[in-house]
């Protein structure tokens, strides 16, 4: 691996391409070619992923939404898929529904360094463009790869959260990357659509702030959407704002640290294996990755709590990020409102904590149903439980050994005569380094349990059937990707909705 230092440079030092931060990264994306064993395999596991939490969304309002613009965009052939629906849609509009799908209900893979991320999110473009341009499952599976490895490498050396940026900004330069790698662009080509993408997708995070909207689901589906569109412009040979990182006006000296900015960014030498993917996890449970652990320690307190009327108060020790991002340090009284949003809710590690500890399972419906969030009980208990910042928990989130880095914390249940019962849990039980490591019977079990009641169980094996030989996928057996599901139970939906402009 090689370090890269990132720096704001005046425009007279006419910093040469070579040595930009965009350059390196379009650099890394082209130069992917023999794909690593492990990180094709794993690949393998975020498309299941990705479809599983996907056909649990269709009836979700965003979702539907986004389904009904991208079909009113319907493509000439060959034209790309979207989830629970039998239309070919032009695939920037395929990306955008699809992605919304993904990340609707909070419930798929994670990445968390410097900042945040959820590198699945690139998968809806890449393969909305595979399908469009007639291009393999092995070309699918390069762009993957690709698409994570620069994703987890901005994530690991620039922070974006501490400047209230949404980490959407480092998914559309990924996803420029990984299109480039799937479609064997030229690396100039390649440079320059990561420049549009990061230019016109740099947002605040107010999207995930207070009364938390839909826009969460459909943030890093916009960003897909801008990466293909600044692909195609990069394509027929239209420049970007230059240098994007590094230029006295860019996102380092504007959006981040300012003129004085200077970050290291860690990017695999020419020729060395892509394996960042294998670095990433996803979520057993439906909520912010930093609750998975704080969820599965919550289920193994239950039984020691006794009777939770009893409880005074619960203070979770742990990280920054999870005290001000989920946690009371957020300083957002929606993040205790029973009316709040299930955006909100998934947001709320205190209530997250109190249902779990209640009722011992999780359910990325029920848990969230308003009924459940008006419960007095749980409401009594939900205001009583807090967060604080532990710096032995902050140094452990940042660890750069993944055997000692830790998303969890500790609780510590004071009972109202007195006694205190305490317990911890560093990584979910999911995490690689966890109880029960998902692995590929993981992510099937997940598929079916999500697929049940909205995929047939023939069609959950045909398309786990598919995916399993994404490698040796022709393009037109990309479609497979995609579960066959009830299409009129959609569309019947569908029809309840207002209407837009398209």
């Amino acid at each position: 691996m090689i370090e890269h230092p990132v720096r704001v440079h005046p425009s007279a030092d006419r910093l040469p391409r070579e040595e930009q931060l965009a350059w390196k990264l379009a650099a890394v994306a082209t130069g992917t070619e023999d794909l690593d064993t492990d990180s094709a395999a794993m690949a393998v596991n975020r498309v299941i992923d990705n479809a599983s939490v996907a056909v649990a969304s269709l009836l979700r309002r965003p979702v539907a939404v986004a389904r009904a613009q991208a079909t009113a965009h319907r493509a000439a052939a060959p034209g790309a898929s979207v989830f629970g629906s039998r239309a070919k849609v032009s695939p920037e509009w395929a990306a955008w529904a699809n992605g919304t799908a993904v990340r609707e209900l909070d419930f798929h893979d994670t990445y968390l360094a410097a900042d945040y991320s959820h590198p699945g999110d690139n998968i809806p473009p890449l393969l909305a463009v595979a399908q469009h341009t007639g291009r393999s499952g092995a070309d699918l599976l390069r762009g993957v790869i690709a698409a994570y490895e620069l994703h987890v490498a901005l994530v690991k050396g620039i922070c974006l959260h501490e400047h209230r940026i949404d980490h959407v900004a480092h998914l559309s330069a990924a996803t420029s990357g990984g299109l480039g790698a799937m479609l064997r662009l030229p690396t100039e080509t390649v440079y320059q659509a990561i420049q549009q993408a990061v230019h016109t997708t740099t947002a605040t995070r107010q999207s995930r702030k207070g009364e938390i909207s839909s826009w969460k689901a459909y943030a890093p589906a916009f960003a897909g959407k801008a990466a293909i569109e600044a692909v195609d412009r990069a394509m027929r040979g239209e420049t970007s704002p230059s240098p994007i990182y590094e230029g006295e006006d860019g996102f380092l000296a504007w959006m981040l640290n300012g003129p004085e900015s200077e970050y290291t960014v860690v990017l695999p030498e020419s020729g060395e294996a892509r394996r960042a993917i294998l670095d990433t996890y996803t979520k057993e449970h439906s909520a912010e990755y930093q609750a998975q652990a704080i969820i599965d320690l919550a289920r193994r307190l239950r039984e020691k709590a006794g009777p939770l009327r009893n409880v005074r108060s619960i203070v979770l020790h742990t990280s920054h990020h999870t005290h001000h991002v989920i946690g009371s340090g957020a300083n957002d009284p929606q993040k205790y409102d029973p009316s709040a949003s299930r955006e909100t809710l998934d947001h709320s590690v205190p209530y997250i904590f109190a249902v779990a500890l209640e009722d011992g399972i999780w359910h990325h419906e029920r848990s969230y149903a308003p009924e459940r969030a008006r419960r007095p009980e749980t409401v009594e208990l939900w205001r009583k439980i807090t967060t604080v910042e532990d710096p032995e928990w902050t140094s452990r989130y940042h660890d750069p050994d993944p055997d000692r880095r830790a998303f969890g914390g500790r609780a510590v249940i004071t009972l109202d005569d007195g006694s205190v019962i305490e317990d911890e849990l560093a990584v979910a039980d999911a995490h690689p380094a966890g109880a029960r490591p998902f692995d590929r019977s993981g992510y099937v079990g997940k598929f079916r349990t999500l697929a049940e009641g909205v995929v047939t169980e023939s069609a959950q094996d045909a398309f786990l059937d598919t995916a399993a030989r994404l490698a040796q996928l022709s393009a037109d057996d990309l479609d497979g990707l995609f579960p066959a599901v009830d299409t009129e139970a959609v569309a019947a939906y569908d029809t309840r909705l207002p209407k837009g402009l398209f």
